[in-house]
């Protein structure tokens, strides 16, 4: 009976509204998705990659490990994104982070659940990268906790919140190279103190919308790690790929 009501209460939405793609309203055959053009536009990660921190090679022959993990290997065990960070995943990106659109956390969430399939089977817990309180007040909401929701829910997993806070504001990290933001990133982020004992031997899996040079995974997995964690693994909608790993002349 609940299945009935509720594939009758979708009908009438369509009615009411007729399903309009997520990024370009063009009509669509379900509320949620994508037209055939903005879901071609996406460009889904997979192999080949970096084996730790998952930023895409260009193309095969390259790795297992990106220059920059050979060098200093992160905190977290493994990080992987459902996407390319580029103008088909930010179509989906910037709407849901800066312009109030929350209900693009759902369609993300499929494609991270897809995308980090066997970091969600091995994980006892989740928790989302958090916001200072003044990002917070400011948004309304935290990105990266809705995300997490999704996938809680969707992997039967238990998840926190606000396992993890940020302890002072930073400036914005975009522009700003992998060594200034790991030195700026430096003690910003602990563990809620009430938390610790749950915390405590278990596997991690921490979530974000988009990582660029892992410094913020790096630096939250590092206070998880301090705070009694078993192992920190990452999953995000979108990784910024680095030009230097893409093929010549692409």
């Amino acid at each position: 009976m609940r299945a009935a009501l509720g594939r009758l209460g979708v009908r009438v939405l369509d009615a009411l509204l007729p399903p309009a793609c997520l990024t370009c309203e063009a009509p669509v055959a379900a509320q949620g998705t994508q037209c055939a053009g903005c879901f071609a536009a996406l460009s889904l990660l997979g192999e080949p990659c970096c084996d730790i921190c998952g930023v895409p090679f260009g193309h095969a022959g390259l790795g297992p490990l990106c220059p920059g993990c050979e060098t200093r290997r992160p905190a977290f065990a493994r990080a992987r994104a459902a996407l390319r960070y580029d103008d088909g995943a930010r179509a989906l990106i910037l709407p849901f982070k800066h312009g109030d659109r929350t209900e693009l956390a759902r369609p993300l969430a499929r494609h991270m659940a897809r995308g980090g399939a066997a970091l969600l089977a091995e994980a006892d817990l989740l928790a989302p990268v958090p916001l200072h309180w003044r990002r917070l007040q400011q948004r309304r909401y935290n990105q990266a906790a809705l995300l997490a929701g999704h996938l809680a829910r969707a992997a039967g997993k238990p998840q926190i919140p606000d396992l993890l806070r940020r302890m002072r504001a930073t400036p914005a990290l975009g522009e700003r190279g992998a060594a200034e933001r790991a030195a700026l990133l430096v003690g910003v982020f602990a563990v809620t103190a009430r938390y610790c004992r749950r915390l405590a031997g278990r596997r991690m899996l921490l979530i974000d919308d988009v990582m660029t040079s892992g410094a913020t995974a790096d630096a939250c997995a590092a206070a998880l790690l301090g705070a009694g964690a078993a192992s920190v693994a990452v999953l995000v909608a979108a990784r910024v790929p680095d030009p230097r790993l893409e093929r010549p002349g692409n």
